[in-house]
């Protein structure tokens, strides 16, 4: 088996290779060249992963965009991509205009079980007549030999990724080919316990260049089962996905694994005999090698390692996994890299570290002393995005010197055995609960637009995100509004703004800021005062 839906949808290798051959019968009908772009908008199933694997396999540039956008947001990316196709959910075309999708020759639902718009009579009549179309082609079977692919050229480009979502100007992420190559060759090389037959719990966002990339095409490239949880990822569903997988590796982001160590370990640590008994040195041993192998059998039991990345681990969870020798390990990457720079095994790796750059890689830092003093983290080789899609100046802001190297906008220090540190970011995205970029700044144009909302700070907090809100006293003050007054505003005016946002960026709750945040002499404010 190659793909499958927990519980639903299942594709073998050959039945992949099939629909894959039908979706390339359809570009042609609606006269697809190699570059032409099709976005991707759904949720994450066996079907996304195919449309996404015919993409790559004609040459089409595939444009993946996050099922969570608003429609205006969806509008926005498709058009700005300048897509021909869009495969798209149904639940997220009924809430779309077509009206404001001028370009496309036509919308087919993933699932392929519809196609909602179509301005192509080819596109229509093969589509109607796929089956019989795919029958004339390979008259008497469908075998290894027919499968004929674009011959692709590495620097081409095969993915445009977009970092931002509905405001401001659209950051299409354009990866070629030997990005994607390079990633996929780093983990043959590297993962090599991996191997085929092997299942793997697919639960970050297809949409993401770390669930696209090494969730996803890395192990089927290997012959792996892909087990893609459809539902909402809450704990429950995904320690039955282990339960029924068994996965000997788990590729995660810090929140998953936070919430299984506190609901699942860390209680059972805390009462009061296991404190004492924990004081105990050849008893803590003995107890702590129990939780290790308790802790694997949540996981399935066959775990071999988990790689944690998009975000820094909680330092108090880190430390316990260390002090059981979990097999742990934290990467580093980004979209722009699509998306590996670093990468260290549970053994090499350290707490605080995020591991060592990857192959085909350099790393530089910006810094008088790079060992010590933190700087700018500089990357070049093979990994490396080609730019932002029609955004010459953000472009131009990420390769500074027109070197190669680019800045990563994080700051870091490295090591003399190579191993990178992150001790903070430049850039200000907030990992979401479920893998998905989040920019505090677009949410903060939301809140200060709302009434007498002086300055806002949009903060994570331990997977939920806090709006530290500093309202317009003088303002309020002269239309009459006591303290009592002003907090039910602001409770109004969150209630608003999570109106306008995606699900998964918006405010769980609100803390008042009796005095203005401090700021720089350039007037930005210091995020990292005011970080829980």
């Amino acid at each position: 088996m190659a793909l499958s839906d927990m519980g639903g949808e299942s594709f073998t290798f050959s039945e992949l290779a099939e629909r894959v051959e039908k979706l390339h019968i359809l570009f042609n009908a609606a006269s697809l060249h190699p570059g032409d772009k099709v976005a991707i908008c759904g949720k994450n199933s066996s079907a996304w992963a195919a449309v996404f694997i015919a993409c790559l396999t004609s040459g089409m540039v595939a444009v993946p965009i996050l099922h969570e956008f608003k429609p205006e947001s969806i509008h926005n990316l498709v058009n700005h991509s300048e897509a021909k196709l869009l495969f798209v959910d149904p639940a997220i075309w009924d809430n779309l205009d077509e009206k404001e999708l001028p370009r496309l020759e036509g919308a087919l639902f993933i699932s392929e079980h519809g196609l909602p718009l179509s301005r192509n009579r080819k596109l229509s009549s093969s589509f109607t007549h796929i089956n019989e179309e795919f029958g004339k082609k390979y008259p008497e079977c469908f075998n290894p030999d027919d499968v004929c692919y674009y011959r692709d050229v590495p620097e081409e480009i095969c993915v445009i990724n977009y970092t931002s979502g509905s405001t401001g100007v659209p950051k299409g992420v354009m990866l070629p080919y030997l990005s994607i190559w390079s990633n996929i060759r780093y983990t043959i090389d590297h993962l090599t316990f991996l191997k085929p037959g092997d299942g793997m719990v697919n639960m970050l966002p297809l949409g993401h260049l770390y669930g696209m990339v090494i969730e996803m095409l890395h192990p089927l490239v290997k012959g792996c089962h892909c087990c893609f949880i459809t539902k909402a990822p809450s704990p429950a569903v995904i320690l039955k996905a282990f339960a029924e997988v068994r996965p000997k590796l788990v590729i995660t982001v810090p929140l998953v694994l936070e919430k299984i160590i506190k609901a699942k370990v860390f209680p059972q640590l805390q009462t009061p005999k296991m404190k004492f008994l924990l004081h105990l040195p050849v008893v803590k041993g003995i107890i702590l090698g129990k939780v290790r192998k308790a802790l694997i059998d949540v996981f399935g039991g066959k775990l071999i390692e988990i790689i944690i990345g998009g975000a820094p681990l909680n330092a108090e969870v880190e430390k316990f996994l260390y002090e059981i020798k979990f097999p742990l390990t934290v990467g580093y990457g980004m979209t722009e890299c699509g998306p590996l720079i670093t990468y260290a095994t549970p053994e090499e790796s350290r707490p605080h570290t995020v591991g060592k750059i990857v192959d085909r890689m350099e790393v530089k830092i910006d810094s008088p002393d790079p060992a010590h003093v933190p700087g700018n983290i500089l990357v070049k080789g093979d990994n490396l995005m080609k730019g932002y899609y029609k955004n010459e100046d953000a472009t131009k802001e990420a390769f500074p010197k027109d070197d190669g190297w680019m800045n990563t906008g994080d700051m870091g220090t490295l090591a003399t055995d190579g191993l990178i540190s992150i001790s903070g970011r430049s850039k200000t995205m907030i990992l979401g609960a479920s893998g998905q970029n989040i920019y505090p700044e677009e949410i903060e144009q939301v809140i200060n637009n709302m009434p007498y909302v002086n300055e806002s700070l949009v903060v994570g907090d331990h997977g939920k995100l806090v709006a530290l809100i500093h309202p317009d006293f003088e303002a309020a003050e002269k239309a009459g509004l006591d303290r009592t007054a002003i907090e039910k505003q602001m409770e109004a005016n969150l209630k608003t703004v999570n109106s306008k946002l995606e699900a998964y960026n918006r405010i769980s709750s609100m803390k008042i800021m009796d005095n203005e945040f401090e700021k720089t002499p350039k007037r930005s404010i210091k995020r990292f005062l005011y970080q829980p």
